[in-house]
């Protein structure tokens, strides 16, 4: 494992360990060069509630590629409205170690925009 990756995953822990102790529903994000994901987890992180991601077939329908701001804008949208079909309204949200940058950022606002709060 590189450097680069074991320091985002050390600071994920940080981030894991602080909103473990709040007992936050969690809104996770993850990244790769090809897609986005986005989870909403139950407090303990052992129950997926809600998920979005660019893999999924009808959102792939709709984007040329999976890996830009607005595949992630998309993505963010889609997390709210399946969190606000659940009823869930408040999360923390768990950038994974990422930079609040680009993505993970377009991701976050749309999701504030679709209703949630972080």
């Amino acid at each position: 494992m590189s450097r680069k990756n074991e320091a985002r995953l050390r600071r994920a822990r940080q981030t894991r360990h602080k909103i473990r102790e709040v007992a936050a529903v969690r809104l996770t994000v993850h990244r790769t060069n090809t897609h986005i994901y986005a989870q909403i987890t139950t407090p303990g992180g052992d129950k997926v509630l809600a998920a979005a991601s660019t893999a999924e077939k009808e959102v792939r329908g709709q984007l040329k590629h999976g890996a830009n701001r607005k595949a992630a804008e998309l993505i963010g949208q889609r997390i709210a409205a399946k969190a606000k079909e659940k009823g869930i309204d408040k999360v923390a949200f768990d950038r994974a170690g990422y930079r609040y940058h680009g993505r993970v950022k377009a991701l976050a606002e749309a999701a504030r925009a679709g209703g949630l709060k972080f």
